[in-house]
């Protein structure tokens, strides 16, 4: 038996995979922690996982980010996704680099599993050598960020290409965001990375301020003085296990072995069935809209211009409010005098594991767990989001075929129903889809392979390809 310490932000899209990984190593008699939001102990231990909350300064409610980051539907484009990367992934750095590094004084686990938006583990990877420390493996849950000639800079939303021109595009573009609008990130990375530092070194765990010869970092445009580019972090840790596969990313010639694709993590199974499930009978198609399980609170975006869209077509749509009361959604609809039509079905949450064998098209904001949880079923997407990495995932749906990307986060009722149309009457969206199933289906189960990963490296097998 090992003893594994898990850590994650408390945003669930980010954690539920980890509480996934977690609860297949208890089932294979491992001793795991979860170092996470206080919000959701009671999925954790509900899993078997032991459970320690993050520290206030690194903890926040991700139903209400606005208490955390006010304001925030002021910003919009490059400006919010500067803000969110500042105010949820770097800020909390320091607090979870302080409570990791506590853990692991008390209970000396054989292993560091940190989801790759959980910064606070860049102080112990950057701290000294593998063959000097407990390992750290990364869980990435997100398209992948790394900067390369083949891809344009993350956020861009927009698609690689292999041409003279467009690796040109892709270095300008990296070099005017690094000295520009970027600037601020490297910044607070730095000072955030500086401030761990200053800690560690008080506290005696021989973590200077400094990148110093046992990690002499990579001179990199746009790089802290740390040698990490925020972009590129995931390549500082022993191990990355991303959470997709080859087909649904796009291809860089950098990317090193120690990142490695393990499939996307299974859509849960449980959940209690709405009354009328019944009405899922296989008569017409259907066609699922969700606004996930964060950017949700504004219903307006997509779900209601997807219900007034699809009122009148030989569909049936099934509406999610993420966990939302359905009773608001309703409230709402009718106060801004859009009424939920006689095809639609709602539900806070449904399962997916049953929901979406039964689904013909999905539309979404860009969620990239539900996205890839549609895709492991073959099914095709429309998708409209702007926020977070949504235009990253949107992006990647329209380069892999699977879907149609309406590169905006409020669509028209008009151009959700021209975009289902088009997915439903055109066969090379669901063949895409499918090809990609296949892929994701052929990987094997993700949790088996990661469990095993942890294991084979607890063992001592080489499954280090860092330093």
């Amino acid at each position: 038996m090992s003893t594994f310490l898990l850590a994650a932000p408390p945003l669930f899209g980010h954690l539920a995979p980890m509480v996934a990984i977690g609860a297949r190593l208890v089932q294979r008699g491992h001793d795991v922690e979860l170092l996470g939001g206080r919000k959701y102990r009671d999925l954790a231990t509900s899993r078997g996982l032991r459970f320690t909350p993050l520290p206030r300064d690194a903890d926040f409610d991700d139903d209400d980010l606005d208490a955390w980051l006010p304001h925030r539907e002021r910003y919009s484009g490059l400006a919010a996704g500067r803000r969110d990367i500042l105010g949820l992934f770097v800020r909390p750095l320091r607090a979870q680099s302080a409570a990791l590094h506590d853990r692991l004084r008390r209970t000396g686990p054989d292993a560091v599993v940190a989801e790759s938006a959980f910064l606070g583990a860049l102080p112990l990877v950057l701290s000294r050598p593998a063959s000097a420390r407990v390992p750290v493996v990364a869980v990435s849950t997100t398209p992948l960020a790394l900067r390369s000639v083949d891809t344009a800079h993350f956020g861009s939303g927009l698609q690689p290409g292999t041409g003279r021109f467009t690796r040109m595009r892709n270095r300008h573009i990296d070099a005017l965001l690094a000295r520009g609008p970027l600037r601020p990130v490297q910044e607070g990375l730095d000072a955030a990375l500086t401030a761990a530092a200053v800690d560690r070194a008080e506290a005696g765990d021989g973590l200077g301020s400094s990148v110093s010869a046992d990690h002499p970092g990579r001179p990199a445009d746009g790089g802290t003085g740390w040698g990490v580019n925020y972009f590129d972090h995931l390549l500082e840790y022993d191990l990355t296990l991303h959470l997709s596969v080859p087909g649904f990313e796009y291809p860089r010639r950098e990317l090193p072995d120690r990142v490695r694709f393990v499939g996307p993590v299974p859509a849960a199974g449980d959940g209690r069935l709405p009354s009328w499930w019944g009405d899922l009978d296989g008569s017409r198609p259907v066609v699922h809209v969700t606004q996930g399980t964060m950017d949700n609170a504004d219903p307006t975006k997509l779900l209601l211009p997807t219900l007034a869209a699809l009122a009148d077509e030989d569909v049936l749509v099934v509406a999610s409010t993420g966990g939302r009361p359905v009773t608001d959604l309703l409230t709402l609809a009718r106060e801004r005098r859009m009424p939920v039509p006689a095809n639609a079905r709602l539900a806070g949450f449904v399962p997916y594991a049953e929901l979406l064998p039964r689904v013909d098209v999905v539309v979404t904001n860009g969620g990239y767990g539900g996205v890839q949880a549609a895709l492991s079923h073959g099914v095709p997407l429309v998708v409209a989001g702007d926020g977070e990495d949504k235009p990253e995932v949107a992006a990647r749906v329209a380069w892999s075929g699977a879907g149609v990307a309406l590169r905006t986060g409020r669509p028209s009722p008009r151009r959700v129903r021209r975009a289902v149309r088009t997915v439903l009457t055109q066969p090379r969206y669901p063949a895409a889809a499918a090809r990609l199933r296949d892929e994701i289906v052929g990987h094997g189960d993700p949790l088996d392979e990661v469990a095993l990963t942890l294991e084979g490296l607890t063992a001592g097998e080489r499954v280090l390809g860092h330093r």
